[in-house]
C-alpha cells in the first residue's frame, strides 16, 4: 500500500531540491510513479508562471502553451498509472469487496496529485516571506494562507490514508478514472484532424 507520510516527504523534499538543481528521480516502485507525476506538476507550475507574464512575446506564449498541454497530459497519464499500480496490488493481494462496498468521489492517484500541487503552493507561499519589498499586511496575508494550506494538506492526507485503508479492506471500490483527454489526440481534436486533411 502507499505510505502517505512518505509521499508528503517526497513532495516537500523534491520541491526544495528541484529549485536548486535539475529534476532527478531516485525512487523506485510506486514512489517512482509518484515522483514522476510530481515532476510534471513542478514543471507545469513554472510554465504557468511564464504564461501569465506580460514580458514575453506571443511566440514564447505559443511555446509555453504547447509545453503546458504536453505536461498536463503526462501529469494525468501518471495519475492513471498510480491508480493502475493500486489495481495490480489489489489483485496480487486478492482483496475482495465487502457487501455494500461503494465508490469514492476521487481516486488515490487524484488525491496524490492534489497533495503534489499543495506542496508547490506551500513552497511558493513560504518564498514570499523572504521578500524585502513587501509590507506587514502582505506578510500577514501570506501567513494566513500558509496556515490554511497546511490545514488542507493535513485533512487531505488523512482522507487519503482512510481511503487506502478502506480500499485494501474491501470497503471501497477502486477503479482508475480514465481522463480521456481529447485535445492532444490528432483523431479527436478537430483543429488537428482538419489540418491534416488540408495538408493531405
Amino acid at each position: 500500500m502507499i505510505d502517505v507520510s512518505l509521499v508528503l516527504q517526497l513532495h516537500e523534499s523534491t520541491v526544495a531540491l528541484w529549485h536548486e538543481q535539475p529534476i532527478e528521480n531516485t525512487y523506485d516502485g510506486v514512489m517512482d510513479l509518484i515522483c514522476k507525476q510530481h515532476s510534471f506538476n513542478f514543471e507545469l507550475w513554472h510554465e504557468e508562471d511564464i504564461a501569465r507574464s506580460k514580458n514575453v512575446t506571443d511566440e514564447q506564449i505559443a511555446i509555453v502553451k504547447r509545453n503546458i498541454d504536453r505536461l498536463n497530459q503526462s501529469r494525468n497519464d501518471h495519475i492513471e498509472k498510480i491508480d493502475d499500480w493500486l489495481t495490480t496490488m489489489l489483485i496480487d493481494q486478492k482483496v475482495t469487496l465487502a457487501s455494500g462496498a461503494r465508490l469514492n468521489t476521487e481516486t488515490p492517484g487524484s488525491a496524490v496529485d492534489r497533495l503534489s500541487i499543495m506542496s508547490l503552493r506551500l513552497f511558493h507561499y513560504r518564498e514570499q516571506l523572504d521578500r524585502d519589498d513587501v509590507d506587514q499586511a502582505h506578510v500577514d496575508l501570506v501567513n494566513s494562507r500558509i496556515e490554511l494550506c497546511e490545514e488542507q494538506r493535513m485533512d487531505l492526507s488523512q482522507s487519503l490514508r482512510e481511503l487506502l485503508e478502506d480500499i485494501f479492506a474491501g470497503r471501497k471500490i477502486h477503479k482508475t478514472y480514465r481522463q480521456m483527454k481529447m485535445y492532444n489526440d490528432p483523431s479527436l481534436n478537430p483543429y488537428l484532424y482538419e489540418a491534416k486533411k488540408m495538408v493531405g
